[in-house]
């Protein structure tokens, strides 16, 4: 891989100041882990978002979209070719009682949004931290509600760089998962069908949902928030805690002694001790319930 030319060709559609070499991606990501990315490149336009994911497919240079980092875990040995952050794109509109939202947008901005607009369906999302492209991506859901509820459509880039429109139905949401990862696609925006609702009963619900979130979860520490996936006819919280884990951990890396099914840098941390403290946990609690924990993060990069 020449990266002297990579660069070269990268600005040819992309500005300069857009394309930093060897980024460090614990600057990037919620739980301040992770190493370099050889090429951390920012795009502002959907033709540029389009140029470099042909200029990836057509040079066979590894490719990683990497949203707000809230959702993921980047190895210490980082990510190798071009990790594309759409966080510039974080546009918010409204147009009757759709409210549609740029992929780098927070979730949470989007919930804020809908509030200002006397819009009522995403008060679930008020205290999700990821994007809207990771939230679309996971089918994210807290309190009751999830993004199948009420996405409308979304348009994304395909692995070809063509820009298509994807109805609802058509990302297979179900319980944290999606196509979207199967399909290749990248989402640059989101619009969810809402409905007319009053101001102050919709910041009551939030204001409830953010009490919850506040003094349940260990926000004080950085943590890639719910780690595992609720396995049927269980809470993963609750196995982890009835394991005797919670302040256990590998390194600077533990358990919340605050909510069981967060694991939290509590101390400089490394990816690897993260990822021990995952594989800790589910070794432990497969031993004493003989329940398999699947994670709901994703783990990105390499040693």
């Amino acid at each position: 891989m020449n990266r002297h030319l990579i660069i070269e060709e990268l600005q040819q559609f992309i500005a300069s100041e857009r394309i930093l070499v060897d980024e460090l991606l614990r600057n990037h990501t919620y739980t301040k882990l992770g190493g370099k990315a050889d090429f951390f490149v920012t795009p502002t336009t959907i033709d540029e978002v389009q140029g470099v994911v042909r200029y990836a497919k057509k040079n066979s240079v590894p490719f990683t979209l990497l949203g707000n980092g809230s959702n993921v875990i980047v190895r210490d040995g980082g990510i190798r070719g071009i990790v594309l952050s759409l966080k510039k794109f974080d546009g918010i509109r409204r147009e009757g009682t759709k409210v549609t939202a740029e992929s780098g947008a927070r979730i949470i901005d989007a919930s804020r949004f809908a509030l200002k607009e006397q819009l009522t369906g995403l008060e679930f999302a008020c205290g999700i931290p990821g994007t809207v492209g990771g939230a679309l991506y996971m089918n994210a859901g807290a309190y009751g509600g999830e993004i199948k509820d009420c996405l409308d459509h979304a348009l994304v880039v395909n692995s070809d760089g063509d820009v298509l429109r994807i109805e609802a139905e058509d990302f297979d949401l179900a319980y944290r998962t999606s196509n979207i990862a199967e399909k290749g696609y990248i989402v640059l925006e989101a619009t969810f069908q809402l409905q007319k609702g009053e101001y102050e009963s919709i910041k009551a619900i939030m204001d409830d949902l953010t009490f919850q979130r506040e003094s349940k979860q260990p926000l004080e520490y950085p943590s890639c928030g719910s780690v595992f996936k609720r396995p049927p006819g269980y809470f993963a919280g609750k196995l982890i805690q009835d394991s005797d884990l919670q302040g256990k951990g590998v390194g600077g890396a533990e358990v919340s002694t605050k909510h069981a099914g967060f694991i939290v840098n509590k101390a400089n941390a490394s990816a690897s001790d993260y990822i021990g403290v995952i594989e800790m946990v589910q070794k432990t609690v497969k031993e004493k319930f003989g329940v398999e924990l699947e994670r709901e993060v994703r783990i990105l990069g390499e040693d």
